[in-house]
């Protein structure tokens, strides 16, 4: 599976219970980038992409053991480890700004892992986006 992640300076993800910022052109970048794909995700997390329209966006809790080999999810701190043999791609977007953080994403998790590319954009509400993708 291929794990979509938002993360601030210090990899920080949430910050009581949480996220910590959102930006609409992160929002289009991920919707083009799963075009034609299915992407998981929680219902907490489907909010942020309701005004998109995307239709290959599943909501289920549980969403971490339903995705498939070829399927996105897009991940906001749930826990991880259980599912952790099955990813093959982390996109990441870093805000590139220091953020409360009490949930964060542990570097550990892309060891094994090769930077493909890593590209830096403007936001809608940050100066700077950067977006890293890192595969198997």
């Amino acid at each position: 599976m291929r794990l979509i992640v938002c993360v601030s300076n210090g990899n920080g993800m949430m910050f009581n219970h949480r996220r910590q910022s959102k930006d609409r052109k992160v929002m289009q970048d991920i919707a083009e980038r799963t075009a034609g794909k299915k992407i998981w995700m929680n219902a907490y997390s489907a909010q942020l992409f309701s005004e998109y329209g995307m239709e290959n966006i599943l909501v289920d809790e549980g969403f971490l053991s339903l995705a498939g080999k070829e399927d996105f999810c897009f991940w906001e701190g749930q826990d991880i480890l259980p599912y952790v043999k099955g990813v093959d791609q982390w996109i990441l977007y870093r805000w590139n700004r220091n953020y409360p953080m009490d949930v964060r994403f542990d570097e550990h998790l892309t060891d094994g892992f090769k930077l493909e590319s890593s590209v830096d954009f403007a936001g809608s509400s940050h100066e700077k986006i950067t977006r890293e993708v890192y595969v198997r």
